[in-house]
């Protein structure tokens, strides 16, 4: 039985909004981003604990933090960052989230990634030791224009930082965009680190983002081979139909229906179990 959940931010702003729609399309799990416009990492204790009682009322919890750790240029001060972590893991444990999606750091335009592996790892483990802290596991998600933006550098960033509490957020639409075929070129090289699938998914021509299994992202080949290695965790979904922008991305209700309706088709057709 695999997990559904989902960036409820892409539904709509109002928090109370993303949790009507989420449960309507029967999910149980949001990723949280951000509310009422203001980024997860910028809430008020008084807006924390307001989702908190939202997402009671409506019988949700949250898959994931969906941070914008390591979302800095790599030249960028890290100190205040890492202080972020450190917020990033209190707000984990308020609203019981077992994971914090993070990213390994924006290079410059034009820069050689092999320049600053080892700022990028010396940070990476810094964000793993407050994890580990915390008993909270870590998502790097192949984001593009990142140090880990290629499945060779996401399994350098794994295999350097060596800890149970680096994992990987598999997002097949990130991967197209940087010209890579996600199942053929990455998967098996990153099964044994992947913890964590985001539904999304991409064409090749000009990396327009299009509902699951209508671009290059390679999705039906890589959920057989999950259903495959036994695979039992969380997929959400992250549709991007609307907007997408380096912090982000906007569906609203009728497209994240769509979006839900394009990956549990996929599911249904493979005759594959979900909740």
């Amino acid at each position: 039985m695999w997990t559904l959940s989902g960036f409820s931010d892409e539904i709509s702003p109002d928090f109370t909004e993303q949790c009507e729609v989420a449960t309507g399309l029967g999910l149980r799990h949001l990723e949280v981003r951000s509310a009422w416009d203001v980024n997860i990492l910028d809430l008020s204790g008084s807006q924390l604990a307001e989702m908190r009682k939202t997402l009671s009322r409506y019988g949700l919890k949250v898959s994931s933090i969906g941070s914008p750790i390591g979302k800095i240029f790599i030249d960028e001060d890290f100190a205040p960052h890492l202080e972020r972590m450190r917020h990033a893991a209190e707000v984990a444990k308020l609203l019981d989230a077992p994971y914090i999606r993070i990213f390994s750091f924006f290079l410059r335009p034009g820069a050689d990634p092999a320049d600053h592996r080892s700022e990028v790892i010396e940070r990476m483990r810094a964000l793993v030791r407050v994890a580990e802290e915390a008993d909270l596991i870590l998502l790097h998600e192949n984001e593009k224009e990142i140090y880990g933006d290629v499945p060779a550098r996401c399994l350098d960033l794994i295999r350097s930082v060596g800890s149970p509490y680096l994992r990987l957020a598999w997002d097949p639409a990130n991967f197209v965009q940087v010209g890579v075929r996600p199942y053929t070129d990455g998967y098996a090289m990153l099964r044994p680190h992947v913890e964590y699938i985001q539904i999304k998914d991409a064409l090749f021509a000009d990396g327009t983002v299009v509902p699951a299994g209508e671009g290059d992202g390679e999705l039906a080949a890589t959920i057989r081979a999950l259903r495959h290695d036994g695979f039992d965790g969380f997929f959400s979904l992250e549709p991007h139909l609307a907007a997408g922008h380096a912090h982000g991305g906007f569906s609203g209700p009728e497209l994240f229906r769509t979006a839900w309706q394009a990956f549990t088709g996929l599911l249904k057709k493979e005759e594959i179990e979900y909740a």
